[in-house]
């Protein structure tokens, strides 16, 4: 079964009616823990690779996955599992072996009291946050964060250039955004503290997808949880409103990987985030939303376009 990018499940989401959907696309049981070491052809071992419930994560996994298999691996992938609520006790459970996460806030999700603002502070800080059994590889200079996002047109109205300046217009602002984000550092708490800013949740199930674009743009909402690298914002004429005190750490794309990962595979992913820049990622996601391309192709091809594959 091919990978369903996260886009289209929100479209079909909002059709059925329903809430969050997860699509796994493996047979079996792909989540079957195993303490074997993966070392490649004729092993018999095999590298389980998730991703989140968001189409770019699936890519990006996509493009590991498919690096793996060329250096010889045996790869199960269980794509679309959700948020970190429901995939991170996978993860340490040994059930999954390889995540694309993202840096600032996993280490956010593991310590709440996290200090660290540079991209260098937070890889540091994630290295010694990690549960036992987990590992970060090295970081891509991609990166895909949280952002408060709102239209043109409002910006325009109230003059919004900075988180800060959402205290300009009529309280309390409303924004989309997945029902986990009432409880991110950079959510509603977050932000009175950081800004002043008294924000009210209206939960949309879609991780920053059609459903929460469309609450922004017909205004049903004054302000989005967008990433970063969401093509959508630019297409849009969207402002993403800065945010000076480091609300939102930076969030490079980052691998964790079990014990069972060895070394020659751990080689094979970060031969991918060492050229996995931010421009690529935007390019990426683009072929998804533009051409509702499936992830296998579009990682096949960039995979090839830098003789990875």
């Amino acid at each position: 079964m091919s990978p369903i990018s996260r886009r289209r499940l929100g479209a079909l989401t909002a059709l059925a009616g329903l809430g969050v959907v997860a699509a796994g696309c493996s047979t079996g049981n792909p989540l079957a823990p195993s303490s074997a070491p993966a070392t490649g052809k004729g092993s018999g071992a095999t590298v389980v690779i998730g991703s989140q419930q968001y189409y770019s994560n699936e890519i990006i996994a996509e493009l590991y996955a498919q690096a793996l298999e060329a250096s010889g691996f045996t790869v199960t992938r269980q794509y679309q599992i959700g948020q970190r609520e429901i995939y991170l006790p996978e993860l340490e459970a040994g059930k999954i072996d390889v995540i694309p996460e993202y840096s600032g806030n996993l280490l956010q999700y593991y310590d709440k009291k996290a200090t660290a603002t540079d991209a260098a502070q937070i890889a540091t800080a994630l290295g010694q946050a990690l549960p036992k059994g987990l590992r970060a590889l090295t970081a891509a200079a991609a990166s895909d964060q949280d952002s408060y996002t709102v239209t043109k047109a409002l910006a325009d109205q109230y003059g919004l250039a900075a988180i800060a300046d959402l205290t300009k217009a009529p309280q309390p602002v409303k924004i989309a955004a997945n029902s986990e984000f009432a409880t991110r550092p950079y959510g509603p708490a977050g932000v009175k503290t950081a800004y002043g800013v008294d924000l009210q949740l209206v939960p949309v199930e879609d991780s920053g997808g059609p459903l929460t674009l469309r609450a922004l743009t017909d205004g049903t909402v004054q302000v989005a949880d967008l990433y970063t690298a969401d093509p959508s914002i630019a297409k849009n004429n969207l402002v993403i409103l800065s945010d000076p005190k480091n609300l939102i750490l930076p969030q490079n794309v980052t691998p964790i990987v079990s014990a069972k990962v060895d070394a020659k595979a751990a080689a094979a992913i970060e031969a991918v985030n060492s050229q996995l820049s931010v421009a690529d990622l935007q390019q990426l996601n683009a072929r998804s939303v533009d051409e509702q391309a499936k992830s296998a192709d579009i990682a096949s091809a960039w995979l090839k376009s830098k003789g990875l594959v």
